[in-house]
């Protein structure tokens, strides 16, 4: 009701000046007619089935339209940006005097499974990254999921557990394990090996990644604040109805680099062989190369690992948090990435970049600085009808999208929701090729550090292969450079600290 009234008040209006223009003059109808045509247009919001937020808040949701940028290419198939741009770049990439014609065939995919691995998957250069169903309302989980499916890229699941939404669709998925161990729970809240199991060789699971944190609120846990905790929710996630959900800030399962190469080792065993890998913000050099260190000493290692910058987003972190603690992509990719080169490691392990990749150049951005494939959250969310209205913590999300309102969730159409989803994936991994082309590079592989450029000051520009120091291949083991030895030295297998 409460989304009728700004509709029900404009035709109270206009019916009042109808009556009021028959019994005095024409001039009545001056008054009459825009509130008319407002009434009119308030019906076709409530009808139309395009855009959520005016199905839930007629005529008052075209006050605000969201941002274009990002989906322009999910609405039409295809953005352009026409009279040039205005950006004053500090960073660019390197165009080629002999560019090659962009693939027209099959998008580009990445091999994700070490040799450990027994059913590896080919990772798309774009992917959904992850958002639990509880943060997302159904439809949105569902639309994304469809999307995939009809994309052939992977969803992430979030920490939030497997629900019926991400199964439906028929997408891709890599699920999520987070701390409050969600779908694959016990009792106690620890650990459940037989459901995990189970749930792990489902069909629609492609891999497998443990959080060990995340970019807007490392070393914290995630917080579903407990207006989205619905029945349903509750009852996938093992927990009361209507209470604030805080998972635990570290997990139950290991409290040492070993102890958690060796269960990133168990998981693989429990899901058949399926890829398996973790994600996390980087916040100290010297803690990552204590878990190489236990990778090298158990000769095992996951089959990618997610490198999700401070610069990422959610709808519930603790205040202060964003942006303040771990490092950016930027640095932590490059010292993932430097990391297990330096053990002689990275060909095996593949790694993901998470943290405000929305377009093709951010894309080509994070393959020069060391990833091998992107997820994209906030982008997938403005493609499947995210207005940025802020209240993702609250529950009354006016696109439906971050609420469990059944009366605002029911205005998101799924289907057109997924094929935007589609379009926006689609049309960035294009871009992200033709760039590449205008590079002269047909494979991501090739792409270097050297292909990436920033000015440092006026008149001065250095390649990121100048600007970052990059180890060779077993570096570490064979004698760290002075950079890396007091972190390598200290760096202990069997201690975080």
């Amino acid at each position: 009701m409460r989304r009728l009234l700004p509709l029900l008040l404009v035709c109270l209006l206009a019916a009042g000046t109808t009556v009021a223009s028959s019994a005095r003059s024409a001039w009545w109808w001056l008054a009459a007619g825009p509130l008319l045509a407002a009434a009119c247009l308030g019906g076709w919001d409530l009808l139309q089935r395009r855009r959520s937020e005016l199905r839930n808040h007629p005529l008052v949701g075209r006050l605000r339209y969201p941002p274009q940028e990002v989906r322009a290419g999910a609405r039409s198939g295809g953005a352009r940006e026409p009279f040039g741009g205005d950006r004053d770049a500090y960073e660019y990439l390197v165009p080629s005097l002999r560019p090659v014609e962009p693939a027209e065939e099959e998008p580009p995919v990445v091999r994700v499974g070490g040799p450990d691995c027994s059913q590896p998957y080919d990772m798309a250069l774009l992917n959904v990254s992850a958002m639990s169903f509880g943060a997302l309302s159904s439809r949105a989980v569902l639309a994304l999921n469809r999307g995939a499916a009809l994309g052939r890229f992977a969803q992430d699941t979030g920490e939030g557990g497997l629900s019926e939404h991400h199964l439906r669709g028929g997408g891709d998925l890599v699920w999520e394990i987070g701390t409050g161990y969600f779908g694959c729970r016990d009792a106690d809240g620890g650990f459940d090996a037989r459901e995990f199991a189970d749930k792990a060789a489902l069909p629609e699971v492609r891999c497998v990644s443990l959080k060990l944190s995340q970019g807007s609120a490392p070393g914290s846990g995630r917080v579903l604040p407990g207006v989205k905790v619905s029945a349903e929710i509750a009852r996938e996630r093992k927990v009361p109805v209507g209470e604030t959900v805080v998972s635990p800030p570290s997990h139950r399962v290991f409290s040492t680099p070993r102890e958690l190469v060796l269960f990133l080792a168990r998981l693989r065993e429990l899901a058949g062989g399926k890829p398996i890998g973790f994600k996390l913000c980087v916040g100290s050099r010297r803690e990552f190369l204590a878990v190489c260190r236990a990778m090298v000493a158990e000769g095992l290692a996951p089959d990618f690992v997610v490198v999700d910058g401070s610069e990422g987003g959610t709808g519930a972190g603790p205040a202060g948090f964003a942006g303040r603690l771990g490092m950016p992509l930027t640095q932590g990719l490059i010292t993932v990435h430097n990391a297990l080169v330096g053990v002689g490691l990275r060909d095996r392990v593949r790694i993901g970049a998470s943290g405000r990749v929305a377009t093709g150049s951010d894309i080509v951005t994070r393959l020069a600085q060391g990833a091998d494939y992107t997820n994209a959250a906030r982008a997938m969310m403005r493609a499947v009808g995210c207005v940025g209205a802020l209240r993702c913590h609250t529950g009354t999300c006016p696109a439906g999208v971050a609420t469990q309102d059944p009366l605002r969730t029911r205005s998101l159409n799924v289907a057109d929701k997924a094929r935007r989803v589609r379009r926006y994936q689609r049309e960035t991994v294009r871009d992200a090729v033709r760039i590449m082309a205008a590079m002269g590079i047909r494979e991501p592989a090739e792409l270097t550090p050297g292909h990436l450029v920033r000015r440092t000051r006026p008149g001065e520009v250095r390649s990121y292969a100048e600007l970052y120091e990059w180890l060779a291949p077993g570096e570490l083991l064979a004698g760290p450079p002075p950079s890396w030895e007091t972190d390598w030295k200290a760096a202990d297998p069997d201690s975080f600290g």
